[in-house]
């Protein structure tokens, strides 16, 4: 991969730069969005934020996802996360449907299969970066001296390790989206899924962060990116171009961040 120097990514055991285990091997599909719609409001008040959506993201594919403001970007995310119920079609994560699955299904296999990062960040005040971050690891039953450790490795690689012991209210922004960031990523998850996850940080900051996400991919997961920045969707394999709550478009990036939309597919 080209483009942004690498130099400056924290590297760590955690995210192997390849994958020997899928390395010729047919593709394993992640995530698979089948005919989904979602309507929100009824009779004269009804707003069609997707409609009939197809989409799949295969394990070690990094797609971002892009359209202007209501075209239903957030949606979709919420709706591949199992936060949001469909109003028609259906969603897989792992093969597993998710209209089969009770809330608290849908939530045990968030913990273990999916990594959020929200544009408002959900952080929990009374607790500090570390127990943010380690928090669903432990809800999953990972003992909590083991998920610290992994919780703190995960702050490592998004650049916040000193700030391990802060609570939420004496970070910045930020530094709050990192934690943010860093939870998402902490654990073996299959799909990660970031809204606008660079939208408080810095330009070289939100460089780095898209290389994390990168080498997640890398390391094998699924990664769904919504972005407005091109410079950004540049990290992606594939770009998917959402309207008015439709699939109108995708192109094949180049893994480059100067070089976007080199090959679009109609």
């Amino acid at each position: 991969m080209t483009g942004v120097a690498r130099h400056s990514i924290p590297q760590g055991p955690l995210e192997p730069t390849v994958r020997p285990a899928t390395q010729g091997m047919p593709p394993r599909q992640i995530l698979e969005l089948h005919q989904v719609s979602k309507v929100y409001g009824d009779g004269t008040t009804v707003v069609a934020a997707l409609r009939e959506i197809d989409l799949k993201v295969n394990a070690g594919e990094f797609v971002a996802v892009m359209g202007p403001s209501g075209s239903g970007k957030s949606s979709l995310l919420a709706l591949a996360g199992g936060l949001d119920s469909t109003s028609h079609g259906e969603i897989y994560v792992r093969g597993t449907p998710l209209s089969a699955l009770s809330k608290a299904e849908r939530a045990r296999l968030r913990r273990r299969a999916v990594g959020y990062v929200f544009q408002d960040y959900n952080l929990i005040p009374t607790l500090n970066a570390t127990e943010n971050v380690s928090l669903p690891l432990e809800l999953d039953g990972v003992k909590p001296a083991k998920a610290q450790r992994q919780a703190k490795e995960a702050l490592r690689q998004v650049g916040i390790e000193d700030l391990a012991g802060r609570f939420i209210d004496e970070l910045s922004g930020g530094q709050q989206q990192r934690v943010a960031i860093a939870r998402a990523i902490v654990g073996d998850k299959a799909l990660i899924l970031a809204d606008e996850p660079t939208g408080a940080l810095d330009s070289v900051t939100g460089e780095e962060i898209m290389a994390v996400l990168r080498r997640r991919a890398d390391a094998g997961a699924g990664v769904v990116l919504v972005t407005h920045e091109a410079r950004h969707a540049g990290w992606a394999d594939r770009v998917v171009f959402l309207r008015d709550g439709r699939v109108v478009d995708q192109a094949i990036a180049q893994n480059d961040p100067h070089s976007l939309l080199a090959d679009p597919v109609r």
